[in-house]
């Protein structure tokens, strides 16, 4: 089953639990999740955090909220007037290893509930978002995310589905923006890697969620920009004990290189492995849901080490130290937490600072969720960490360009190369 297409329909489910949840809660303060600022008072906002803290994707999530944390502390604690109280919230689960459909759902009901939240940081999965969204929309509050990518979330680019993006946002107003490129760009950004890498061959494989399916249609449609042959694109069950057969196919098709668009958790270890039996001298690549240590590294149960040389993937951080006040972050974060981040860090970090720059700007109204939306949406040359970006009018980052990465030789993924595809496929409308 396509994650894609029934996602949206959990979604209308849990906003209709919103719409009773509403009446009965809308007096309660947050009771879960680990938070940090003051406590409540007649200045106080609550910002909340919904990222996946549990499973393969932590590596990259806590650096996440670790980033928030250090922007928060810089600032003191404050968004101009306003006493911040930041709520991070995990919306994954034990059991799912990843991010949960009803827990993101739960996440997203509890800041819909919470008079005084005015700001949430989320999702990390684009098929979480395809949940949030539309709670979060009802209820008013602007929401950012740090790491989402797949384009039905904000346009109806081809790639997208039918009825996207207009049912994430019930009240026909936008709430929802991302500091991240879309796949839009990071597909393009991976056919050049792979251009550069020599690959003439290329087959896909997706988890079937909403970002893996729709990375791999993005690879597909943006092909012939950059004269890679793409002979397949085939959907996995995740879960699968093994995927030989599969591998042994890529290899009579006479596969050279096999892109991999979907999450560590969604079986791509395991399939990486089985690639590599069939096609040892095969190039693997991928998008940020595998650019992570969790997917590189073996010692973290990664792909075994022999595999690293033959493996790239995508990131929208680039080059930490390079960016704009990049030396200054790396060496606060190192002081505040004793290591060096994850790059996801960075955007972590810039969420809450745009949080926090965002209701400042605003002075007393600053927890006025509707004047923080039409705030976001204004931005058009916003100077930060990341460099200067601003939001088009469906939500989406200027941002263009996304980071190579490559496994060193203990498995991490390190930044390689700045890709910054000059075609994309079509045009992004409002929808």
């Amino acid at each position: 089953m396509n994650v894609r297409r029934w996602v949206p329909a959990f979604a209308a489910v849990a906003v209709a639990a919103l719409a009773a949840a509403g009446c009965s809660s809308s007096s309660s303060s947050p009771a879960s999740g680990s938070s940090t600022g003051a406590a409540s008072s007649g200045n106080t906002i609550d910002i909340y955090s919904s990222l996946p803290l549990q499973g393969a994707s932590n590596v990259q999530t806590i650096p996440m909220v670790n980033g928030a944390k250090l922007a928060l502390k810089q600032a003191g604690g404050k968004a101009g007037q306003f006493t911040v109280n930041y709520i991070s919230l995990d919306d994954s689960t034990a059991a799912a290893g990843s991010w949960d459909p009803t827990q993101t759902a739960a996440d997203a009901r509890k800041a819909a509930a919470d008079p005084k939240a005015v700001f949430y940081i989320g999702e990390f999965n684009s098929g979480a978002s395809e949940i949030a969204i539309p709670i979060l929309n009802q209820a008013g509050i602007p929401e950012v995310s740090p790491a989402n990518t797949y384009v039905g979330l904000t346009t109806n680019l081809p790639g997208s589905a039918p009825g996207e993006p207009d049912k994430y946002y019930p009240t026909g107003v936008r709430n929802y923006v991302r500091i991240v490129p879309t796949d839009a760009i990071q597909a393009a950004a991976g056919l050049l890697a792979m251009k550069q890498a020599g690959c003439t061959k290329v087959s896909v494989a997706n988890d079937k969620e909403a970002y893996g399916a729709g990375l791999a249609q993005m690879i597909e449609l943006s092909k012939g920009f950059y004269g890679v042959t793409v002979l397949t694109n085939v959907g996995i069950d995740p879960k699968a004990s093994n995927y030989r057969t599969l591998a042994s196919s890529f290899a009579s098709a006479g596969t050279d290189c096999v892109y991999f668009a979907g999450i560590t958790q969604n079986g791509a270890v395991q399939l990486t492995k089985d690639m590599h039996a069939a096609m040892p001298t095969a190039k693997f690549f991928g998008g940020d849901g595998v650019c992570s240590s969790a997917y590189t590294q073996a010692s973290a149960g990664g792909v075994p080490a022999a595999i690293d040389p033959l493996i790239e993937c995508t990131q929208p951080a680039l080059d930490l130290a390079a960016y704009p006040g990049g030396k200054q972050f790396l060496a606060d974060y190192k002081a505040e937490y004793g290591s060096t981040p994850d790059p996801y860090s960075i955007t972590g970090y810039e969420s809450m600072k745009l949080a926090i720059d965002t209701i400042a700007s605003l002075g007393a109204n600053g927890n006025n969720k509707a004047d923080i939306i039409k705030a976001l949406f204004a931005i058009k040359d916003r100077s930060s960490v990341l460099g200067t970006y601003g939001f088009d009018k469906n939500g989406d980052t200027t941002l263009k360009s996304f980071g190579l990465y490559k496994p060193d030789k203990s498995g991490v993924p390190v930044y390689a190369a700045t890709l910054t595809p000059t075609k994309t496929v079509g045009t992004a409308t409002a929808g």
